[in-house]
């Protein structure tokens, strides 16, 4: 199994409104393409007060996180990035995961 974790950095002037539409639009639309199992919005606690949220998403294996980087992501990508211009900072890693208990 791979997570695919996207790190988001969200300006608190937006924040409200880019939450939302992760919520209703967003990870609705990447879930929508069948690669993933499942997906989880978390907030990232730090000792500042930015507003990060770390969205991570499971699929079964690196050829269907390349799928999905090929055929979805750059859309899906541009469309947040059109929405949120200059209000965010980003940075995506994948996991194997290795063991589960």
């Amino acid at each position: 199994m791979i997570i695919y974790n996207v790190t988001v950095n969200i300006d608190e002037d937006v924040h409200d409104e880019w939450l939302d539409w992760m919520r209703k639009t967003h990870i609705p639309d990447v879930m929508a393409t069948g690669l993933f199992i499942e997906s989880k919005i978390a907030k990232v606690h730090s000792d500042d007060d930015h507003f990060s949220y770390a969205i991570s998403y499971l699929c079964k294996d690196k050829h269907t996180l390349q799928q999905y980087h090929d055929i979805f992501a750059p859309k899906l990508q541009r469309e947040h990035a059109a929405k949120f211009e200059g209000k965010f900072a980003a940075f995506r890693t994948f996991l194997d995961v290795i063991e589960s208990f």
